[in-house]
């Protein structure tokens, strides 16, 4: 009984540990009162405001508009195809990509990790530019595929869903790559030895051991890649049609040009909401603490 009693009261907590968590919690908490208040400052307020305006300016009917207007209907069609799309291309480019960054030694890994950072360093305005550069009719790859004589006449590789799925892709490309390299260095490479032991192919332990172990990257990656192309504006803005806009190009239209600040908001909250169903969706398949970067390491 003695010893139960003493077993007990060394596993409970002493009061001097307890007001150490609660000093180490309330400094925690005080470092994260600038971060909150700029999120409620810069982020719920306007939000808020958008939402009050989208209601009132002049009335709810903003929202009849833009669910059932056939434009509008066929911008959100056009917005998600263009994002499945960026998700396929940055997917196939990033996929092998992430592979060899994961698999090198530690020099080639660190190189091939600079050269994933090194568009962060140029502005998106100036990348987009140019891609201009590269696509258009007398652009390098036109030029190049004519002198070769493999084509006739130019081919229209922008102003079209075409030109915004490849500037999409080249900007969000390294988000996937970072999300597949993460996910693929945390499985053990005895597991493909193990296979390979087997007498499984190198094809086959691809398929069945690395493949499904890295599917929490391909899914964290997507899901990155694909709510982020839902609210470009700028790429679209300058390698797309501009007969078929993203619902971003309509909201910046409704605002800045028609001055119509409640049917922006309007299509902004039908942006956000769907958004977050996506998000929601994608938690069922990876956990979103992946994303975020919240997850240790296992």
């Amino acid at each position: 009984m003695a010893a139960a009693v003493t077993m007990s009261s060394q596993m409970a907590p002493s009061p001097g540990a307890a007001v150490r968590f609660r000093g180490v919690r309330s400094r925690w908490g005080a470092l994260a009162l600038p971060g909150a208040a700029a999120l409620a400052v810069f982020f719920v307020v306007p939000l808020a405001y958008m939402l009050v305006r989208s209601l009132s300016d002049p009335s709810p009917r903003n929202y009849v508009e833009v669910i059932t207007s056939s434009i509008y209907l066929k911008s959100y069609a056009t917005t998600l195809l263009v994002a499945v799309w960026t998700v396929v291309v940055c997917l196939v480019l990033g996929y092998p990509y992430a592979y060899v960054m994961a698999r090198s030694s530690r020099p080639i890994s660190m190189i091939l990790g600079f050269c994933v950072l090194m568009p962060f360093w140029m502005s998106i305005l100036v990348r987009t530019y140019a891609w201009t550069v590269w696509l258009q009719d007398n652009g390098l790859i036109n030029t190049f595929l004519l002198r070769l004589g493999l084509i006739r006449e130019p081919m229209a590789l922008m102003g079209n869903a075409l030109g915004t799925t490849v500037g999409m892709a080249q900007v969000l490309l390294p988000f996937m790559v970072l999300s597949l390299v993460t996910a693929m260095k945390r499985i053990d490479p005895a597991l493909e030895l193990a296979s390979r032991s087997l007498g499984v192919g190198p094809v086959r332990t691809f398929l069945r051991v690395f493949l499904p172990l890295s599917g929490p990257g391909v899914f964290a990656g997507g899901l990155i890649v694909f709510v982020t192309a839902l609210g470009f504006y700028l790429t679209p803005a300058i390698l797309g049609d501009p007969t078929k806009p993203l619902i971003s190009q309509l909201i910046v239209e409704r605002v800045n040009t028609l001055l119509d600040f409640g049917g922006g908001g309007a299509l902004g909250i039908i942006l956000l909401v769907l958004t977050l169903v996506i998000l929601l969706i994608g938690a069922r398949f990876v956990d979103l603490k992946e994303i975020v970067g919240l997850r240790g390491e296992s």
